[in-house]
């Protein structure tokens, strides 16, 4: 069994944003004001070029993971659940004018992540030191 559905149709960069989190609390967003969705984007001291290579590196290494799209300044990735195979929507933009990495894990489905998304970012966030 497996809870897919639909890609939301509001992934990218517009005008140097990622896409608000919806209401609901299962996504975290380093663009995000409120203290509900807000996450700290991810640093790094190397080029923007390895900073971007590294991280794919560490998604590609992460089970059950999907880079679908990737270019110089952006990556997205599907990330399944185990159990139902629940799949989140995971951004992540080169901001070079910030020399930061900004950053957005949402659920597709459903209210609460049980704080998986903000997990799922910490846990980049460490490898990418």
């Amino acid at each position: 069994m497996v809870f897919a559905s639909k890609r939301p149709n509001n992934l990218g960069i517009s005008n140097g944003k990622l896409a608000p989190c919806p209401n609901s609390p299962n996504c975290v967003s380093s663009q995000s004001t409120d203290a509900t969705h807000k996450i700290a984007p991810l640093t790094f001291t190397s080029t923007s070029e390895e900073a971007i290579s590294n991280l794919k590196q560490i998604i590609e290494s992460l089970p059950r993971t999907k880079i679908i799209t990737e270019n110089q300044d952006y990556l997205y990735a599907e990330f399944k659940s185990a159990l139902l195979g629940f799949v989140d929507d995971v951004e992540f933009y080169l901001d070079r004018n910030a020399n930061v990495i900004q950053v957005r894990s949402a659920s597709r489905l459903g209210q609460s992540d049980l704080g998986v998304n903000r997990q799922r970012i910490e846990t980049i966030r460490a490898k990418l030191k």
